[in-house]
């Protein structure tokens, strides 16, 4: 099961800058994360999670497999995208297959590098993104409404249930709201999934500010807090100019004493990927054993058998319980053995709704 996300931004934002960053920082860790470059605009890199290091260390394991997300670098926006202008259906297109967007907004002045937009005002370039979206939801959902209606007044019971969910979703569109902030019953939700709108991903705002500002922020980065924060989103400060640095340095020791000489207790590349992770409402469970302790992801509220069906689909097919310990018990009793003889194994069945750091071991038979 893999979750990508889309990093969007006008020209001169710093956007690739920070792609290129993350990708070069996870390169230098590959000695103890497995990294890959799937197109030269797209890298996986690993969640921190120091719970990781800690159950594998309990259970002597060989082997450590981080779980990891997927970055894409998607071509830059101008306005007009939705008509065509640059590469705005390519672009369009891409923002598409992502899970959720992380848009990088420019909140630094640099008379060298210009801006597309003219003066700084990472609100405005909020506005033009999320403006140039809604106008191609609008445009798509008004095309497939109308076709909808018409196949529904022949009865058509798909198109019917088509015409109940985009109803409110035009309102929204139409009221200049994103699609992310239409309410519908949990009944309804997985058709909103399928109609792959723009703006019903959830956005991660990523203010990116001068190194000089990389500790304490800025006025445009506390804006952009307070409009995540309206929107129910999230966002993060970083510096693209300081990651490009970091991202150079491949002892660890190094990089940290360079980053506490600016100030900063960790990269806003490790900021950046725990806020996607968060974005997306996803949840960790482990795996541990003497060949290898591994991190996997899946969506919060996910059961025990869909979580073994992450590991194997047969996992899950011949699911017959999870034996399951929490990290909290893990840790204070020393590992597996230990736990099992505190009686803080449990035994686990389908109905089960996996929690945050649970670690287990599938029982299964195909």
């Amino acid at each position: 099961m893999g979750f990508n996300c889309g990093i969007v931004g006008l020209p001169n934002v710093g956007k690739s800058t920070l792609f290129n960053a993350l990708t070069a920082t996870a390169q230098a860790e590959a000695a103890n994360y497995p990294f890959c470059t799937i197109e030269p605009n797209t890298g996986r890199v690993a969640v921190p999670d120091p719970r990781l290091q800690e159950i594998a260390r309990l259970a002597k394991s060989a082997a450590i497999l981080p779980t990891s997300l997927e970055f894409v670098d998607i071509a830059g926006l101008v306005r007009g995208a939705s008509k065509g202008e640059g590469l705005g259906n390519q672009f369009l297109g891409h923002i598409r297959a992502v899970d959720a967007i992380c848009h990088v907004l420019r909140c630094f002045e640099d008379g060298g590098v210009t801006h597309v937009e003219g003066p700084i005002d990472p609100l405005r370039d909020a506005e033009i993104i999320e403006t140039e979206l809604l106008i191609a939801d609008l445009e798509s959902m008004e095309r497939r409404t109308e076709l909808a209606i018409k196949r529904a007044r022949g009865g058509d019971k798909e198109a019917k249930r088509f015409c109940a969910v985009a109803e409110p979703v035009l309102a929204a569109l139409r009221d200049g709201r994103p699609a992310r902030q239409v309410e519908l019953s949990a009944e309804f939700q997985p058709d909103l999934h399928a109609l792959q709108l723009l703006t019903a991903k959830p956005v991660l705002y990523i203010c990116n500010v001068s190194e000089d500002d990389a500790a304490r922020g800025n006025a445009g980065g506390r804006a952009v807090a307070d409009l995540a924060a309206a929107q129910g989103m999230a966002s993060v400060v970083i510096s693209a100019a300081i990651e490009a640095e970091v991202s150079q340095l491949d002892d660890l020791e190094e990089r940290a004493a360079f980053l506490e000489d600016l100030g900063l207790k960790e990269t806003g590349l490790s900021r950046v990927i725990a806020a996607g992770y968060k974005l997306l409402d996803l949840l960790t469970f482990f795996t541990a054993g003497p060949k290898q302790s591994r991190a996997w992801t899946v969506v919060r509220g996910a059961t025990a058998p869909q979580a073994a069906g992450v590991i194997h689909s047969d996992f899950q097919r011949g699911f017959i319980r999870a034996e399951t310990i929490s990290y909290e018990d893990f840790i204070a009793f020393g590992g597996e053995q230990g736990a099992k003889d505190a009686g803080r194994m449990r035994q686990e069945g389908k109905e089960y709704t996996v929690k945050d750091g649970d670690i287990f071991h599938f029982r299964f038979n195909v």
